[in-house]
């Protein structure tokens, strides 16, 4: 008995143990993919973002999130990773881009419509270094940026390699597999002299092979990203 609950414990302490992402100064992209299980035309789209888990750009160059709406609920499947926090970002970008109305899937890349599916090169504009430490329940972040103003952080953890088998609607039949998705509440704190702390809520039960942590700056009051970082989180 002392042994199982000293191997109990041991486990434990290993989940809590501290991760630390570091960006580069140069702005990493964000990409949003807007997506459902009850859109006919979204499986593509998932597969190109999933084609991000092997490339080297992957926490580097780039930061993919999946956000799964709930609008296309109403056509006969429930998306269990949908969310109305998700339908209201794309709802959000609409409005910025001054849209009658949202669609999936959608792309967005660093807060700009992309209506063409291309994976952002490496960009060398300066954003600013940003540095994120995940202990599993909580998050610090410290954020040094080349111009001065106000700024909010996001985070949010992300499914990875989640097998899903849709049983009614415009992808009936299908087992469709997903990577990147947005897993529970996104959480948001104000920077103050450039660190802040964010509680992370509780993830979804989504039966994901992986999960991740992805970590973005915006100006106060915006939603476009500037700066970000992420990576793959272990024990979760």
């Amino acid at each position: 008995m002392r042994v199982v609950i000293a191997v109990l414990l041991l486990s434990s302490i290993a989940s809590a143990a501290p991760q630390t992402f570091v960006s580069g100064a140069t702005r990493t992209h964000v990409i949003e993919l807007f997506t459902s299980e009850g859109c006919s035309s979204c499986p593509p789209a998932d597969a190109w973002l999933s084609g991000l888990r092997d490339d080297p750009r992957l926490w580097h160059d780039v930061i993919p999130i999946a956000w799964h709406v709930d609008y296309w609920d109403r056509l006969g499947w429930k998306d269990r990773f949908a969310s109305k926090a998700g339908t209201q970002r794309e709802y959000a970008y609409g409005a910025k881009w001054k849209e009658p109305s949202v669609y999936t899937p959608c792309v967005v890349i660093d807060g700009l419509e992309a209506r063409m599916r291309a994976f952002p090169a490496p960009s060398s504009a300066l954003a600013g270094a940003l540095r994120a430490t995940c202990d599993g329940r909580q998050v610090q972040v410290q954020f040094e940026p080349v111009a001065t103003g106000d700024f909010d952080v996001h985070a949010v953890r992300l499914a990875l390699g989640v097998i899903s088998k849709v049983g009614a609607g415009e992808n009936g039949g299908r087992t469709l597999r997903h990577d990147f998705i947005a897993s529970g509440a996104m959480a948001t704190a104000r920077l103050t002299h450039g660190a802040a702390s964010l509680d992370l809520p509780s993830a979804i039960e989504d039966g994901a092979e992986q999960h991740a942590l992805a970590v973005w700056i915006t100006r106060h009051g915006e939603l476009a990203p500037i700066q970000a970082v992420g990576g793959l989180l272990a024990n979760q």
